[in-house]
């Protein structure tokens, strides 16, 4: 019997980075919305939304033991996020409304809501390409989506950040999935070599494939814009796609294989700029990584109850980035051990059938698994922009 409408499209769908690396049918006539009205963003500093939900995570030790890691925020944060969710409308058309439906809501609080830490995050409403049309694409039908409207619409969304709310200050812009592929595109085509180049302290697009010539670090999607190799770096990219490190890229995976002759899919590590094997400092879904996948087990061997939305399991999973073959992917690895009384399955597979989809990879997991490695790299990246861009020279 198959599974809930629901979990069959974001199977089918939710992978977005192939969809994004093709040319975007003509802009349609439609008008855009209006950014000025609030209720177009599904987040914005100063409210109660979404990306202000509460981020406390339990900390479960390898010995069992449980406390509670309770969220705070900078009271004056000095730099913005601009995050644009992946794909997830379960609305019955193409592209979906501009009314925020839990999915939405959701994603956003845990994809974004950690990055309030240290920023103003906003977060724009667009009429994305729905899980519906991207499954039907994908069974072979034509695509009915439109996504050169939800480029335009984040495109102006954009844009009106930066004419009202930006006010000079650097800006991270955040993406997953269709998101990710939407940031590279305004990257590619609205930023680079222009003068808001330099507000940019880093681009982070998990999820989707970004080609970069084979050794180098620019010079595939990127024209100007180069991989980061530091927290110091500013104006730099911060893009992979996680697999399992026992279930690598099979060879007609979605992700990590770039389609373009001589190029490779970028893979940074957030948790190992430097390239060694540490500990991710993950903040994973208590329940699980949502409808596609599995439901997350036990977190520990007695039982123990979790009552917070968000778990730490410090020192179980470590990433590193990996080239094998035509493949380049961040590859995760549960520490596995019998004397620690954690799980040793950490759900995050997209499931179809019972099964999970191989070349989906982790494909859930893109930013929970190195959260907290992402959410301090934008700090560390932040600040080392500010020593270059004082707010008195930034405008």
């Amino acid at each position: 019997m198959m599974k809930s409408l629901a979990a069959i499209l974001l199977a089918s769908a939710m992978p977005v980075a192939g969809a994004a690396q093709t040319p975007a049918p003509a802009p349609t006539a439609e008008a855009t919305p209006k950014y000025t009205n609030p209720d177009a963003w599904l987040c914005r500093p100063g409210r109660t939304d979404a990306c202000a939900a509460n981020q406390d995570a339990t900390i479960i030790r390898a010995d069992g033991t449980q406390s509670i890691e309770r969220f705070s925020r900078d009271d004056t944060p000095k730099f913005d996020c601009f995050y644009v969710y992946p794909t997830v409308s379960l609305d019955a058309s193409p592209n979906s409304d501009m009314t925020a439906g839990p999915e939405e809501i959701t994603v956003a609080t845990h994809q974004a809501g950690r990055f309030a830490k240290h920023c103003r995050v906003f977060a724009p409403l667009y009429r994305q390409v729905t899980l519906l049309a991207l499954r039907d694409a994908m069974l072979g039908q034509p695509m009915k989506g439109d996504r050169a409207r939800a480029f335009a619409d984040v495109k102006a969304a954009w844009e009106e950040y930066l004419a009202y709310d930006n006010h000079g200050r650097g800006v991270v812009l955040i993406g997953h999935s269709q998101g990710s592929g939407i940031l590279k595109e305004l990257v590619a085509k609205a930023i680079e070599g222009t003068p808001v180049q330099r507000q940019i302290i880093s681009v982070i697009i998990p999820g989707t494939n970004v080609a970069v010539p084979a050794g180098k670090d620019v010079g595939g999607d990127f024209k100007s814009t180069p991989l980061c190799h530091s927290d110091k770096d500013s104006g730099c990219v911060v893009s992979y796609v996680s697999f399992r490190a026992d279930a690598p890229p099979p060879a007609n995976s979605r992700f990590g294989i770039a389609a373009q002759p001589g190029m490779t899919v970028a893979c940074v590590d957030p948790a190992a700029l430097d390239g060694a094997v540490k500990p991710a400092d993950a903040y994973l879904g208590a329940r699980g990584a949502g409808i596609a996948s599995a439901s997350q087990g036990a977190w520990s061997q007695d039982g123990a109850v979790v009552t917070t939305g968000f778990v730490k399991v410090p020192g179980l999973l470590s990433t590193r980035c990996v080239t094998s073959g035509t493949a380049s992917y961040l590859a995760v690895t549960t520490n596995a051990n019998s004397a620690d009384k954690r799980t040793d399955h950490i759900v995050g597979d997209v499931m179809y059938g019972g099964k999970a989809l191989p070349d989906w990879g982790l494909h859930l997991l893109d930013l929970p698994v190195v959260m907290g490695d992402l959410v301090e790299l934008t700090d560390d990246q932040a600040k080392a922009w500010l020593a270059k861009n004082p707010p008195a020279a930034a405008g």
